[in-house]
C-alpha cells in the first residue's frame, strides 16, 4: 500500500520508513500547504485536507511540536519558527539558570482519504539537556533527553530515536489503522 507524505523535511520521510517498515510505501510529496494558527492537532487535519483535496489521493501531514514547561509550553505549536529564529542556543539562553527542564515532543499525523481525516498522535517526555550534544537527528534533538536515558535524540541516532519518538508511537498508532484498514 502506498501512502504520500507530504513534507518538505526528508529526515520526517526517513523515520516514517523506518518506522512503517517493508509492508507500506511512504512516497514523499513536496506540496505546500498553509499552515493555519491552531492546535496540533488542528493544524494537522487541515494539512491532510488541503493536499488530499489537491492530490485525490490518501496522504498524511505530520505537524509536531516541542513542549518546555519552564516556558509555560513554549515553544510548542510555535517550533518550526523558534527554531529557525533562535535555534537550540536561544532555548538553552532562555532555560539558564532554571532547574525544572521537564519537556516533550508530540506529534500528531493527519490521515485523509475519500472517507474523511483521521489523527494519530504520539508524545514522549523528557528533559532539555544544559548543551547541545550529538550529531544525527534535526531540530530539537541535539537538546532534548528522552525520559530513561542520558542521551539526547541527536546522540542515539535516527535508528535508535525511531526506536522511541513521539513520532514512532503515532506512526504505530497509524499503522494499526492501515492494518485494520487493508483487512
Amino acid at each position: 500500500m502506498k501512502i504520500y507524505f507530504a513534507t518538505g523535511n526528508i529526515n520526517k520521510v526517513k523515520e516514517a520508513k523506518i518506522i512503517l517498515g517493508d509492508e507500506f510505501e511512504v512516497e514523499q510529496i513536496k506540496i505546500e500547504y498553509p499552515e493555519i494558527q491552531g492546535s496540533l492537532e488542528e493544524v494537522a487535519e487541515f494539512g491532510a485536507r488541503y493536499v488530499y483535496e489537491k492530490l485525490k489521493k490518501p496522504v498524511i501531514v505530520e505537524d509536531s511540536g516541542f513542549f518546555v514547561k519552564a516556558l509555560k509550553g513554549f515553544p510548542g505549536t510555535y517550533s518550526k519558527f523558534v527554531y529557525e529564529t533562535i535555534g537550540n542556543k536561544g532555548i538553552l539562553k532562555l532555560l539558564e539558570d532554571v532547574d525544572d527542564r521537564e519537556a516533550y515532543f508530540k506529534s500528531v499525523i493527519g490521515y485523509c482519504d475519500e472517507f474523511g481525516v483521521k489523527l494519530f498522535i504520539g508524545k514522549v517526555d523528557g528533559k532539555v539537556s544544559i548543551e547541545e550534544r550529538g550529531t544525527e537527528g534535526f531540530g530539537y534533538d541535539p537538546i532534548f533527553i528522552p525520559k530513561g536515558y542520558n542521551k539526547t535524540f541527536a546522540e542515539l541516532g535516527v535508528e535508535e530515536k525511531s526506536k522511541i519518538s513521539h513520532r514512532k508511537k503515532a506512526f504505530e498508532k497509524f499503522k494499526e489503522f492501515l492494518k485494520f484498514k487493508k483487512s
